[in-house]
Formats: C-alpha cells, sequence, structure tokens
C-alpha cells in the first residue's frame, strides 16, 4: 500500500467491505472521527459498516489495509457488537456534511474569508498508518436572497481546501440541513432509516425531521420510540405538526397525541381538517390496551355488492399497509367507519381463487366473531393466534365495524418498551 491514500468520503460511502480471504463483511455507511486541541487534523478512528440484517458495526481505521478498486479490505475479524456512537466523536455523513464554516483563503490579496458549507471531506493515511481528515470540499455560501427566498445547497462556488484553513467543522451551526445525509441512507427500509434517526442527537434529529416531507416523516415517526416522536413534533411549528398527524395511520397517530396534555391534543386536533381528527378523538377515548385501542379506524371496507376484481384492486393499493391488505371487512353503507353493520370478512386468498365478477358478499366468511372495543389487549392476542389470523374487526354495540387490529398493532404492545432500540440484538445460546 503506497504512504499515503487520499480518499473523499462521499465516494467512500457505499463501498462493499471485504475480509482479507475476500469474503463479504457488508457495506460503508458513514466514518468516525474525533477532534482535539492539540492536532490540526480531524483524526479518522473508523467506519461505520452495515453487516447482514442492517446492523450497524465498528470497524478500526486501524483493521483496513487497503482502500481501492472499489472496496474496502480489512484484516482480521470485526467485532459484531452494534456501534454506538461515543460523546467525543463525529459522524461525517450523518453530522459534518452540510455544516456551516468559516473558510480563509491566505494565498488572496487580502486573505479571503467567506461562509460556506461542506459538501465533503478527504480522508488521507500517514505514513505512520493514521488516518486524518486532509481536505475539506466546501460550497461558498452566496449572499443572501430577497426576503422569502431560502438558500439551497447547490447554489455558490465551489473550493478543495486544507482542513486547517477551515474555522468551525466541530462546531454545530444553527439551520444545517440534512439532504446529503438522507441521499446517503435512501436506499434503507423506512424502519432501518428510523433507527439511523433515533441514534443521531436531539438538533440533528430536528434537522432532518425538517429535511423530511410530511408523508415520509409521518412514516419515520410511526417507527421511532414514543419519545423521538414527542421530541420530533414538539420542533415542529404546530401547523406542520398537524399535517403530520393526518398522514400517519389513524392509530399511530392516536397514540403520539395520548403523549402530549389535553391542551397541546386539542391545539392540534383543531388545525387539522375535521373528518381526520374525528377518527383519532374516537380512538383517545379508549383504553390502550383494549381494541379500541389498538385498531385502526382505516381497514379496508367494500360493500357485499363490490366485485372481486374491485376487491383486488383495492388492497394492491400501495398505501395499504400488508396486515391490511390480507383482509376486506364487508359491511352495509356507510362504508367509511364507523360503517352500516358488519356482515363478516374475506381473506385474500379467498379472493384470488374466485372468479374476478364475482361479489364479495358471496363469499364473505360469518363465523370470525367481531370484538368488542373494550377487549383487552390478551383476548385479543389469543384470538388472533387461534384462528391463526392477521387482522380482527371491532365493532360497537349496534354492530357497526368501527376499525380493525392487525397483529402489528399487537406486537407493539406485548413487546418491551424498548425493542425498537434492541431489534439488531442476537441472543446466543
Amino acid at each position: 500500500m503506497p504512504p499515503t491514500t487520499r480518499v473523499f468520503v462521499a465516494r467512500l460511502a457505499e463501498l462493499s467491505v471485504f475480509d482479507p480471504l475476500g469474503e463479504p463483511v457488508g457495506r460503508v455507511r458513514d466514518v468516525v472521527v474525533t477532534f482535539s486541541a492539540s492536532r490540526r487534523e480531524p483524526r479518522v478512528i473508523g467506519l461505520v459498516v452495515e453487516v447482514i440484517g442492517r446492523r450497524r458495526v465498528f470497524v478500526p481505521m486501524t483493521r483496513v489495509t487497503s482502500v481501492e478498486g472499489g472496496q474496502v479490505i480489512t484484516t482480521g475479524l470485526v467485532n459484531m457488537r452494534r456501534f454506538e456512537q461515543r460523546s467525543n466523536e463525529s459522524l461525517v455523513l450523518a453530522e459534518l456534511v452540510e455544516r456551516r464554516v468559516t473558510v480563509t483563503l491566505p494565498d488572496s490579496q487580502p486573505p479571503e474569508v467567506f461562509e460556506a458549507t461542506v459538501e465533503d471531506v478527504a480522508l488521507e493515511r500517514r505514513q505512520r498508518g493514521d488516518w486524518v481528515i486532509a481536505k475539506v470540499f466546501c460550497r461558498k455560501v452566496d449572499a443572501a436572497p430577497a426576503r422569502g427566498l431560502r438558500l439551497t445547497r447547490r447554489r455558490g462556488e465551489t473550493f478543495v481546501v486544507d482542513v486547517a484553513q477551515v474555522t468551525g467543522l466541530q462546531l454545530r451551526g444553527a439551520d444545517q440541513g440534512a439532504a446529503r445525509l438522507l441521499e446517503n441512507y435512501e436506499d434503507l427500509r423506512t424502519a432501518d432509516l428510523a433507527e439511523v434517526i433515533h441514534e443521531l442527537d436531539p438538533q440533528r434529529r430536528a434537522e432532518v425531521a425538517a429535511a423530511l416531507d410530511d408523508d415520509k416523516l409521518a412514516d419515520i415517526l410511526e417507527e421511532l420510540p414514543e419519545d423521538d416522536q414527542v421530541e420530533i413534533l414538539a420542533g415542529l411549528d404546530t401547523e406542520r405538526a398537524a399535517d403530520v398527524l393526518e398522514a400517519m395511520e389513524p392509530d399511530d397517530a392516536a397514540d403520539l397525541l395520548a403523549e402530549l396534555s389535553e391542551d397541546q391534543q386539542e391545539q392540534l386536533l383543531r388545525l387539522m381538517e375535521p373528518d381526520e381528527a374525528a377518527p383519532l378523538r374516537r380512538l383517545l377515548t379508549y383504553d390502550e390496551k383494549t381494541a379500541g385501542g389498538l385498531m385502526t379506524t382505516e381497514p379496508v371496507v367494500l360493500g357485499p355488492e363490490a366485485t372481486i376484481a374491485e376487491a383486488l384492486a383495492v388492497v394492491r393499493r400501495e398505501e395499504i399497509i400488508p396486515a391490511l391488505a390480507s383482509t376486506v371487512f364487508v359491511c352495509r353503507p356507510p362504508l367509511e367507519t364507523p360503517t352500516g353493520r358488519f356482515i363478516g370478512l374475506v381473506h385474500l386468498q379467498r379472493l384470488l381463487r374466485e372468479p374476478p365478477h364475482g361479489s364479495v358478499g358471496a363469499v364473505v366468511d360469518r363465523t370470525i366473531e367481531p370484538l368488542p372495543a373494550s377487549a383487552p389487549l390478551e383476548a385479543v392476542t389469543r384470538m388472533l393466534a387461534t384462528y391463526n389470523l392477521v387482522a380482527l374487526p371491532v365493532v360497537d354495540d349496534e354492530g357497526h365495524l368501527l376499525g380493525a387490529v392487525t397483529v402489528d398493532d399487537v406486537l407493539d404492545h406485548i413487546l418491551p418498551e424498548d425493542w425498537r432500540e434492541d431489534r439488531h440484538e442476537v441472543t446466543r445460546g
């Protein structure tokens, strides 16, 4: 290996990591650095590598023998313990990129000083084997635009400068963007991206939330622990918070509202569209560990005259989660919850076995007893297990469908409270 190797982090990210025998280990997700008052150049101490199962582990730079040919080669065994960032560590992609810094160009006359945004950093391996941040690729911040316009990340002249010419790289500024962070993780499933966001510090989480559109943020919130949900929602202006709640699944939105004070609940509900707020108000009246508190108010509901083809077209829609798509609930009009009288349900498998022109009313399963809203969690769990179901109807005293409880809702309540944080931990026998 040559005595000095330089690689930009944007190129390093996503590279495959291999052990000395050529077996794949994972791929690079980020770079861990530390700052010191006694060192001019930040020290690179390791890589965050995503291995099988979406677990992110730490690989020390002392184990990296080569970064070339579109791959990273390591030596020795990789510790598979989940990566946990320490207080003195910074993540390049998650925290440093898009940070506002001050750049000094000493060769210009007089020396030019300007504000810039970090776009990338270059790592170099010194002769003694240490890796450091040596260069910073940054974009000059244009003069303030006209009032009412926001700066965009791609405006301004770009420079590659020595890290010594950059001030504030280790300091968090105001209004740091998060577009590059999200670009780096755009291939992750929602639950995995939520885990990445959970591990960020509160200010960075707020910056990421600001960069997400309402629908994506709603999906992320549904996968985060309650403390993170409340923190992020509190950091949004109230109108946007209401919009995000509208985009969430009703049961998840109601669970989040339940963590707020009654005054906060009412303020947000008043800002929501009345037809979006009404189901949440109903859900908030139920105990969280009953069928009413567990259910969603937006199951797939059709009238008995609907055709099999229509039913299949509805459950095929991308926005319907698999647990809800597995079952069509057949009711008399109105078909919005609370519906007319509940008739029965039709499982997806049955729909697939029937001719498209047939009606769902002709193949409805009337043997599954609906649950009352007051049914306790234990009763819901036993019924799902007894009949091997993934969704159950919930009705009121008059037999109107109020919603459906899905198996994922039940799992959320029977798993330990911290299951989201520990979901990648493996128990070894």
